[in-house]
């Protein structure tokens, strides 16, 4: 068994109407039953948008936190899933369920070292 992260990509900018939210999020929390069900799920929450987060850099001795995205883009991770899964076609079939019921690209990334 492999563990994957599964990273959800979200635009910058306005979240989807509260009807279609809770659509989605309905159609979510039935793909994480799914996962638990067969031992799969790990964890999973959403992240807050980009300009909740805090880059922390070391510069010699100092340690330097500064508000605000690492990085400006039109894109953001906004929810991280850790799923345990035999294999990467596995990890996939999981992604394509949940960009499916959310409309968005998932990011497929394995863990090194396995399980």
């Amino acid at each position: 068994m492999m563990l994957y992260a599964l990273n959800m990509i979200q635009p910058v900018g306005e979240k989807p109407p509260p009807e279609e939210l809770e659509k989605v999020m309905a159609e979510l929390a039935v793909i994480r039953r799914d996962l638990e069900a067969q031992e799969a799920w790990v964890f999973g929450k959403p992240l807050h948008g980009p300009e909740a987060s805090t880059v922390v850099r070391c510069r010699g001795e100092e340690i330097v936190a500064t508000d605000g995205p690492w990085t400006e883009g039109k894109e953001f991770i906004g929810g991280l899933m850790i799923i345990r899964v035999a294999d990467l076609d596995a990890a996939l079939q999981v992604a394509a369920r949940y960009a499916q019921a959310t409309g968005l690209p998932m990011e497929v990334r394995p863990f090194q070292g396995g399980v």
